[in-house]
C-alpha cells in the first residue's frame, strides 16, 4: 500500500519548479557562488612562474598531478588562490571529529545542542588554519625547491602562505553559505564542480590519445562501459536498504483506541554516503602534494613518499583501503546513525523491535546490524574507489577520473536531486493547504439566528 506522501512524491514534477520561488532563490544562489568558486581557481599566485609550472603539469598529469589538480578544479595547475582546495577544512574535520570521540570535555561538548556544535565548529575552523598554513609552507617551499618561483625568498613564501590559506578559509566560508542558504552539501558540491569542471579536458585528452594509437580502441570502449557500470553499481548500493522491523503497540489518544502498527527502520548499505572516500583522499592528497612539487631538489624521505604512495603502488592501495574502512565505521557510529540515539528515540515513542527488549538490547541489536550491514558498505566503497585505481596503473590510462571522482560525482547529483525534490514537496503541501483554506472560507455561511415564533 503506497501511502499519501510517497504518491505524492512520485506525482512531483519539475513543471513546479517555477512557482516555487524560495527553491528558485536557493539554486541561484548554489549557482552563484560555484561560479565565484570556479572563477578564483583562475586567479594566480603571485610570483609563479607560469611557463615552467604548465610544463611541469604537464609531465605530472599522468599520475598524482592529476588527481591533485582533479580534486581541486584545476586550481592547483595553475597555482591558483585556491590552490589548496577545501581538503585542510575536510582534514580538521576529521581531527575533530576523532578527538570528539576521544576526549570526554568534547564529548559532552557535543551533546550540549547548538551551542556545543557552534563550539566544535569553531574548533574545526582553527584546526583549518593550522592545517592550511603547514600545507602552504610546504607548498611554497617545494615550489621554490622545484624552480616554479620567479623570485624565490622569505616575500615569496610569507605572501604565498596568506594567500592559500586565505583562499581556503573563503571556500571555507563559500561551502557554509551554500549549505545554510543554498541547495545541497557545500563542502561536497564544490569538490564536485571542481571534478566536472576537469572532465571535460581528461575526456579530450584521452580520446586524443586512442586517435594517435597510444591506445587501442578496445582499450576506450572498455573504458566507457567500465565508468557506466560503476555508475549504475554506485546507484545501486547507495539506494541499498537494510529494513529493521519496527512495532508499537496498542495506545489510548483521548476517548479513541489506536491499533498496534508495523513501520521499518531503514539503514541504508552505505550510510556514510561519500564522505569515507573524501576523507582518505585527503589524507592521501596531503603528502604527495608536497613531495610532487619538490621535483629533485626534495628530500630523500619525500622521494620515498612519492614513490611508495603514488596512485597504483601496493602502499597507497593498502592505506587509502585501510582508510576508508575505517571512516565508514567511524563516521556512521558517530555521525550519520548513531545506534544509541536511535534506540532512545524508540523507546520513547514506544516502538521496539520483536524478540528485543527495547533500551540497551536494542541498541546492541542495531550495532550487530550496523556492523554486518557496513561490511558490505565498506567493501563497496573499497571496491569502487580502487578497481579503476588499479586498471588505471595496468593499462596507463593517461588521466586520472577514478573510482572517488565517480564515487562523488555520483553522491552528491542524488543528494541534491533528493533535496530538491524535497523542496518540491513541501512547496506543494503549501500550496494544497492555501488552497483548502480558500474553499474553507468561500463556503462558510453567516449563522442564522433563532427563529422567530
Amino acid at each position: 500500500m503506497v501511502s499519501a506522501v510517497e504518491q505524492m512524491a512520485a506525482n512531483t514534477s519539475w513543471s513546479a519548479l517555477g512557482k516555487a520561488t524560495e527553491l528558485r532563490k536557493r539554486i541561484l544562489f548554489t549557482l552563484g557562488l560555484l561560479l565565484v568558486y570556479r572563477l578564483g581557481t583562475f586567479i594566480p599566485v603571485p610570483g609563479i612562474d607560469a611557463t615552467a609550472l604548465r610544463e611541469f603539469m604537464e609531465s605530472a598529469q599522468s599520475g598524482i598531478g592529476g588527481m591533485l589538480s582533479m580534486f581541486t578544479g584545476g586550481a592547483l595547475g595553475r597555482m591558483g588562490i585556491f590552490a589548496l582546495g577545501i581538503m585542510p577544512y575536510i582534514s580538521a574535520s576529521i581531527i575533530v571529529q576523532l578527538l570528539t570521540s576521544m576526549v570526554p570535555s568534547l564529548e559532552q561538548l557535543k551533546k550540549e545542542g547548538e551551542q556545543g556544535r557552534r563550539k566544535i565548529n569553531q574548533y574545526t575552523r582553527y584546526g583549518t588554519v593550522l592545517l592550511a598554513t603547514f600545507q602552504a609552507y610546504g607548498l611554497a617551499s617545494s615550489l621554490e625547491a622545484g624552480d616554479l618561483v620567479t623570485d624565490p625568498g622569505l616575500f615569496f613564501r610569507l605572501s604565498c602562505m596568506i594567500t592559500l590559506v586565505g583562499g581556503t578559509m573563503f571556500l571555507m566560508w563559500l561551502g557554509e553559505q551554500i549549505t545554510a542558504r543554498g541547495i545541497g552539501n557545500g563542502i561536497s558540491l564544490i569538490i564536485f564542480v571542481g571534478i566536472i569542471a576537469e572532465l571535460p579536458a581528461a575526456l579530450a585528452q584521452f580520446f586524443a590519445s586512442g586517435r594517435s594509437g597510444a591506445i587501442s580502441p578496445a582499450v576506450i570502449v572498455g573504458v566507457i562501459v567500465m565508468v557506466v557500470a560503476v555508475i549504475a553499481f554506485v546507484v545501486f548500493m547507495e539506494r541499498a536498504l537494510r529494513k529493521v522491523l519496527i512495532q508499537y503497540p496498542r495506545r489510548q489518544v483521548g476517548m479513541k483506541v489506536m491499533e498496534g502498527q508495523n513501520s521499518h527502520l531503514p539503514i541504508k548499505v552505505n550510510p556514510a554516503g561519500v564522505i569515507p572516500a573524501i576523507f582518505a583522499s585527503s589524507l592521501l592528497l596531503l603528502p604527495t602534494t608536497i613531495s610532487t612539487f619538490s621535483g629533485d631538489g626534495g628530500s630523500a624521505a619525500m622521494s620515498t613518499i612519492l614513490a611508495y604512495f603514488g596512485p597504483g603502488q601496493p602502499a597507497y592501495l593498502a592505506f587509502f583501503t585501510l582508510m576508508i574502512v575505517f571512516f565508514a565505521f567511524f563516521y556512521t557510529h558517530n555521525v550519520s546513525f548513531k545506534v544509541d540515539d536511535v534506540a532512545d528515540n524508540l523507546k520513547n515513542q514506544n516502538g521496539f523491535i520483536p524478540g528485543i527488549r527495547p533500551g540497551k538490547k536494542t541498541a546492541e541489536h542495531l550495532e550487530y546490524v550496523v556492523n554486518r550491514v557496513l561490511v558490505l558498505g565498506s567493501a563497496y566503497l573499497a571496491a569502487v574507489c580502487l578497481l579503476p585505481e588499479i586498471l588505471r596503473g595496468q593499462l596507463g590510462i593517461p588521466f586520472y577520473f577514478g573510482g572517488t571522482s565517480l564515487l562523488i560525482v555520483v553522491s552528491v547529483t542524488m543528494d541534491t536531486i533528493q533535496q530538491v525534490q524535497s523542496h518540491l514537496l513541501a512547496h506543494q503541501y503549501e500550496s494544497l493547504i492555501q488552497k483548502s483554506q480558500l474553499r474553507g472560507k468561500g463556503k462558510t455561511r453567516k449563522k442564522k439566528g433563532p427563529a422567530r415564533r
